[in-house]
């Protein structure tokens, strides 16, 4: 993780594939797709050329409620979000937010790291599912 907060991993998968094993892998673990916002499209709209480029929107108000309970600041980075696109070399990435950093973002506190925890678990088992084979 850089200073950003972001968590980035390779994929061994094209984008599409990517994405699809995203919102597969946030299903499987009980996780609701809220939106998915694909850029590209968004750009071609507008006569724009812009290689993959898709965000999902997600969550869980039993995972991220701990967190605006503890400090309500935390809900503008709620509902997760992760982004997966392709580089200008062909490489397809997936990244999403720290929970940790969310946690040091927003200050908070115990009443929280329990839920900040299992977020990480869950993000980094998901993040795997949808990039490795």
């Amino acid at each position: 993780m850089t200073d950003n907060g972001l968590i980035t991993l390779a994929s061994t998968f094209p984008a599409r594939e990517t994405l699809d094993r995203l919102i597969a892998a946030l299903g499987s673990r009980g996780l609701t797709v809220l939106a998915r916002v694909d850029h590209a499209d968004g750009a071609a709209k507008v006569g724009m050329a812009l290689r993959p480029t898709d965000v999902v929107i997600f969550g869980n108000p039993k995972g991220g409620t701990p967190l605006m309970q503890d400090r309500q600041t935390a809900g503008i980075d709620l509902p997760l979000k992760a982004l997966v696109w392709e580089d200008a070399e062909g490489k397809v990435w997936l990244a999403y937010n720290d929970p940790a950093w969310l946690a040091r973002r927003h200050g908070l506190g115990a009443g929280s790291a329990a839920a900040v925890k299992a977020m990480e678990a869950g993000l980094s088992a998901i993040a795997l599912a949808a990039t490795k084979a």
